[in-house]
C-alpha cells in the first residue's frame, strides 16, 4: 500500500471539463450535467484501493446529505485497467451497486481527466463553487485504514457547510493520502 498525497491543485482553478461514461448506467456524463447549484464535488476513487474501501460508506453519506442542499457529486476512476483489472468498468458497476453509490461513477480510460485535475491518489477530493472555481481540495477526514480515527468526513463536510453558511474556507487544507493513481 503506497502512501501518495494529493497534489493540491491551486485554489481558484476552474474545473476542467469532462465527458465520460458512467459505469453504472453506461450513459455519457459531463461536468455541466452533474454541476450543483451550490457547488460540485469531484472525487477520484477506484475499486481496489484500501483507502477508498475504508471511506466508501461515508462517501455515500456525504453525497446523500449534501446533494439535497444543492451540491453535485461525481466519482472518477482513472486507473490502468490492463494492469489492475479489478478497476475495470464491469467491476466499477459491481462496486457501485454493492456500495449503493448515489453518484455517477465514471471511467477515465485515457487518464486525461485525472491529468487535467492533477489527481495523484485515491481518494482525492475537489470542491468547486457554483462558478466551478476550486475552493477546497484534499482529504475527506483524518481517518486512514488502521489508524483508529473514525471516518466522519469532517474536512469535506466542513468545506460544504462553509459554502452553505457563506463562510470562508480554511486556508490549512490537508492533502488526501491514498494509493497512487495507476498510470499507464
Amino acid at each position: 500500500m503506497s502512501l501518495t498525497p494529493s497534489n493540491m491543485l491551486a485554489l481558484g482553478t476552474k474545473a476542467p471539463d469532462f465527458s465520460l461514461v458512467d459505469a453504472s448506467t453506461n450513459k455519457l456524463v459531463t461536468l455541466n450535467s452533474i454541476k450543483g447549484e451550490k457547488g460540485t464535488v469531484v472525487m477520484f476513487i477506484c475499486n481496489h484501493c484500501p483507502f477508498v474501501k475504508h471511506v466508501n460508506d461515508e462517501l455515500v453519506r456525504v453525497c446523500n446529505d449534501y446533494r439535497v442542499t444543492g451540491f453535485g457529486f461525481v466519482a472518477i476512476n482513472s486507473n490502468d485497467v490492463d494492469n489492475y483489472p479489478e478497476d475495470s468498468p464491469q467491476e466499477m458497476w459491481n462496486t457501485a451497486r454493492k456500495e449503493n453509490y448515489s453518484f455517477p461513477y465514471l471511467y477515465d480510460e485515457t487518464q486525461e481527466v485525472a491529468k487535467s485535475y492533477k489527481a495523484a491518489c485515491t481518494p482525492d477530493f475537489y470542491l468547486f463553487d457554483d462558478n466551478l472555481k476550486l475552493i477546497y481540495r484534499g482529504q475527506l477526514d483524518d481517518s486512514r485504514p488502521g489508524n483508529g480515527i473514525p471516518v466522519n468526513g469532517r474536512d469535506l463536510r466542513e468545506a460544504l457547510d462553509n459554502v452553505l453558511n457563506n463562510n470562508p474556507q480554511r486556508k490549512d487544507q490537508k492533502p488526501s493520502i491514498g494509493c497512487n493513481i495507476k498510470w499507464k
